[in-house]
């Protein structure tokens, strides 16, 4: 799809929260989704609109206007427009077809098919436009759920899956206005590991929790009792020197 409609001042009213390159980022990836027609992938995300050193700005945008599937990132508005523009195509070719005594499947010999005309009716793409489907901000009192920790040890193991909520909640909490609204926040979180800003695992947590137990004794504490049997007893007049020094004091 090489159009779509673009509504100058809704745009800006829904987006003005942005940074400079979050703008960037959020135009170019409707151009990319339009262009292709099909989800955006998961990774390389940045790459594939030419912004793989602002891979945070990127996974920003995306986490606001865009749903994580199994596919990759889709906007359902725009899907909605690729499907009507698709429709109007299709009904421009009947019509032409018509007009032209061709047959209702046959190839319209009239001139390109006219791109759909803009109205003030048109929406910004956003996700919270869609009564049906509101936004929410995390909660300041939200435990780490068991889900969210399994798939941060399944995707990725090196991570310190506490740490990685901790530093996740904190972030997303203290955004102020309309960044800090997700409509699904797991898809957030999964994003959110991901990414290659979360704090790693310590090696010394991995080896405590990965070296399995049994009962053989630990080998520090044998040494200090062999050390014990094998020290020599006090004198007694050692002893006896001792205890006057004591008394002295």
């Amino acid at each position: 799809m090489h159009y779509y409609q673009f509504h100058i001042g809704d745009y800006i009213s829904h987006t003005r929260h942005l940074s400079l390159m979050e703008d960037l980022a959020y135009r170019r990836l409707l151009d990319f989704y339009f262009l292709h027609e099909q989800p955006i992938k998961h990774r390389d995300a940045a790459r594939q609109i030419g912004m793989r050193e602002h891979e945070e700005d990127v996974m920003t945008v995306l986490n606001e206007f865009f749903i994580s599937t199994e596919d990759g990132f889709v906007n359902p508005r725009a899907d909605k427009e690729i499907q009507q523009y698709k429709e109007f195509s299709e009904a421009g070719k009947r019509g032409a077809a018509k007009r032209w005594a061709k047959p209702p499947n046959g190839e319209a010999i009239s001139p390109p098919n006219a791109t759909p005309i803009a109205t003030n009716n048109h929406k910004p793409i956003t996700n919270n436009h869609k009564k049906e489907q509101r936004g929410s901000r995390l909660a300041n009192d939200l435990f780490f759920p068991k889900e969210w920790e399994q798939f941060c040890v399944e995707q990725r193991p090196e991570l310190n899956p506490a740490k990685t909520f901790d530093q996740f909640k904190d972030y997303w909490i203290s955004q102020a206005g309309q960044k800090g609204v997700k409509l699904d926040w797991f898809a957030t979180w999964r994003n959110w590991v991901r990414s290659t800003n979360a704090p790693k695992q310590n090696p010394a947590d991995i080896a405590r929790v990965t070296v399995p137990m049994d009962n053989r004794p630990d080998p520090a504490l044998e040494k200090i009792k062999d050390d014990a049997k094998r020290a020599a007893p006090i004198p007694l007049e050692v002893l006896a020197k001792m205890a006057a020094l004591r008394a002295k004091a």
